[in-house]
């Protein structure tokens, strides 16, 4: 009797080998079950690197506007009229009031 658990044993423990590989394989971080989420979360992170990429553009045309060898005057009359709180007379000026109580 003891030689025929023995010859189950093996069997056994290759059958359970088999079994957490492939539990692993479907659940597991690099899965075939989470194959939806990884898809997703590459959507969102494209997304959002679009959406970065646009901005860094806008800043660095920004910036090379502010620059002396190729200075906007527009740019800079608005910058400095933005920083000092002034506007041009024929402006129109809408204030918001900002409430710092809010978290963010």
């Amino acid at each position: 009797m003891l030689t025929a658990v023995r010859s189950y044993i093996s069997t056994a423990a290759l059958a359970l080998l088999i079994v957490y590989f492939a539990y692993h394989a479907f659940t597991g971080e690099q899965g075939l079950l989470t194959s939806a989420q990884r898809d997703y979360t590459l959507a969102v992170k494209s997304a959002e690197l679009k959406r970065l990429t646009a901005q860094r553009q806008d800043l660095e045309t920004r910036a090379m506007l502010l620059r002396d060898t190729s200075l906007s005057a527009d740019l800079l009359e608005e910058r400095a009229r933005s920083l000092l709180g002034y506007s041009h007379p024929r402006d129109y000026v809408i204030r918001i009031q900002h409430d710092d109580s809010v978290g963010g």
